[in-house]
């Protein structure tokens, strides 16, 4: 062990640095004229205190707690030591404080990523206020699995013969909209369900100028119930899904967009003589746009509706059934389509879909399910 050779009683000369206070002779800086600095906070349950050479530093001493060596002697200037003491404890503080600064930022990026800000979901994975899973929204496939169990189809039996319809499910006891033209002049209605099962119906209640009809079916009860959307937020170039029993092929699908709001469509107000029906499921309904006929003549008796249009593909089969936008919610009741081979009155049983069809927009109905239910209408 090396021992020290300093004489006793005398004090340890160290070197000078010059005097930055203008004396000749190396002195120990005074105590700054400011208050000590308070504690910094790094982060919640840890506080850092200032280091030697702070402001808090200086005075009997050192800026250390407890005990601390003494006054530094007359004429002498700052160990070196002490200065480099202040470097870790700066690095220190400033790694306690990018700490709280990253993990804080941290946070805000997982919870942009996960989505678990201020925006809930439901616990039960369903998007608010509608029936499709919020894995789903915002698919076709997601639309069709939630919505396809609230879509029937309507088979009426009349004096002219058979028509197939589709219907729309909205209440749980089984009130179900269709078209005023599926089910006119019917003197039975048989409806079937998604599952296969079926029903007979009664008329409720019938709107031959909106060309909307209530049937309720007899015996339901607990069946699931479509979400009436609003027609007055769809704008032209929405995705929308058709679903409807299109030639009797219940439950069929089909998707596309909105192609244009507000079409005067003009159909025929039906007398109850079941005109336009035609048989063995190939329901044909006439209709007017722009001054043409479809499907055959619409009569004398019409009335004209403001229709939305969409290229979603609808067939002799679909009139009474949903059109609905990506969140599950109904906007439209479908009730007409162009043929191209349906122009002049010619039959359109062969001809199909080209994409030009109409749905009565769902604002309309919802406005007149009161005249619908107490039968006013009819």
């Amino acid at each position: 062990m090396t021992e020290s050779q300093r004489p006793s009683g005398e004090h340890p000369t160290y070197p000078s640095y010059g005097n930055p206070y203008g004396t000749g002779d190396a002195a120990y800086p005074p105590p700054p004229s400011h208050r000590p600095a308070e504690p910094i906070a790094a982060g919640p349950g840890t506080t850092v205190w200032p280091g030697p050479g702070s402001s808090a530093g200086h005075g009997e001493h050192g800026g250390h707690g407890g005990e601390g060596p003494g006054p530094m002697p007359s004429g002498a200037a700052p160990a070196p030591a002490r200065h480099r003491a202040r470097r870790p404890v700066a690095l220190l503080t400033a790694v306690a404080v990018a700490a709280a600064i990253v993990g804080g930022g941290t946070a805000t990026v997982v919870t942009q990523l996960t989505g678990t800000g201020t925006t809930t979901t439901s616990s039960s994975g369903v998007v608010p206020g509608t029936t499709v899973a919020q894995s789903s929204k915002g698919s076709v496939a997601g639309v069709a699995e939630a919505v396809s169990p609230m879509i029937v189809e309507i088979n009426a039996t009349s004096t002219a013969g058979e028509s197939t319809g589709s219907g729309v499910v909205i209440t749980s006891d089984g009130e179900v909209v269709t078209n005023n033209h599926v089910i006119s002049g019917a003197s039975s209605i048989e409806v079937r369900l998604s599952t296969g099962r079926t029903y007979p119906a009664k008329v409720v209640g019938t709107d031959p100028d909106k060309d909307l009809a209530l049937i309720r079916l007899q015996g339901a009860s607990g069946l699931k119930t479509a979400t009436l959307g609003d027609s007055s937020k769809v704008a032209v170039g929405d995705q929308v899904v058709a679903i409807g029993s299109p030639e009797g092929l219940t439950g069929t699908v089909t998707s596309g967009i909105v192609s244009a709001l507000d079409r005067d469509v003009t159909v025929a107000k039906d007398d109850g003589s079941g005109q336009g029906q035609g048989q063995g499921g190939q329901e044909q309904w006439p209709f007017e746009f722009g001054g043409r006929q479809f499907n055959g003549d619409t009569g004398e008796s019409t009335t004209t509706y403001k229709a939305i249009q969409t290229d979603a593909s609808l067939n002799p089969g679909n009139s009474g059934g949903a059109l609905i936008n990506m969140n599950g919610e109904i906007i439209g009741i479908n009730s007409a389509m162009y043929s191209a081979g349906s122009s002049g009155g010619s039959s359109s049983s062969s001809a199909g879909s080209v994409g030009l069809g109409f749905a009565i927009p769902v604002n309309t109905l919802k406005a007149d399910l009161d005249t619908l239910r107490s039968g006013d209408g009819s």
